[in-house]
């Protein structure tokens, strides 16, 4: 029993230290009834970014964008073009020191709409 216990408290312990990486899952969900083309998702200190030529419609797309090289504080930002050349810009959400509060966000495009959810807090 004093095993089991010991094991327990180095695995807790461990967990304690080993730092996930910092970033954000984004999901992004084509609801509409046309593709989107020329997705990008990325922080507004335009870092890293997240690129996808073309999303059909009904099609749901997964990453994870890494912020290891973000300092300061900021927004997400999600722009795609629609099919009738209507280029899309979304800014929602707050990092803070480079460093994500959330640990996914989703985006349902629609036909003339964008939702987006955060959560998973950190």
């Amino acid at each position: 029993m004093k095993k089991a216990i010991s094991i327990l408290l180095i695995l807790i312990l461990n967990s304690c230290f080993i730092e996930s990486e910092n970033g954000i899952k984004v999901e992004i969900k084509n609801n509409s009834d046309t593709p989107i083309t020329n997705v990008e998702f990325t922080t507004s200190e335009n870092l890293e970014v997240i690129r996808f030529d073309k999303i059909e419609s009904k099609e749901t797309v997964n990453e994870f964008l890494s912020m290891k090289k973000n300092q300061s504080d900021g927004a997400y930002s999600l722009t795609f073009t629609r099919t009738s050349e209507k280029k899309e810009v979304s800014s929602n959400g707050y990092y803070t020191n480079g460093g994500s509060l959330d640990k996914w966000v989703k985006y349902t495009v629609g036909v003339d709409s964008i939702s987006v959810v955060f959560s998973g807090i950190r």
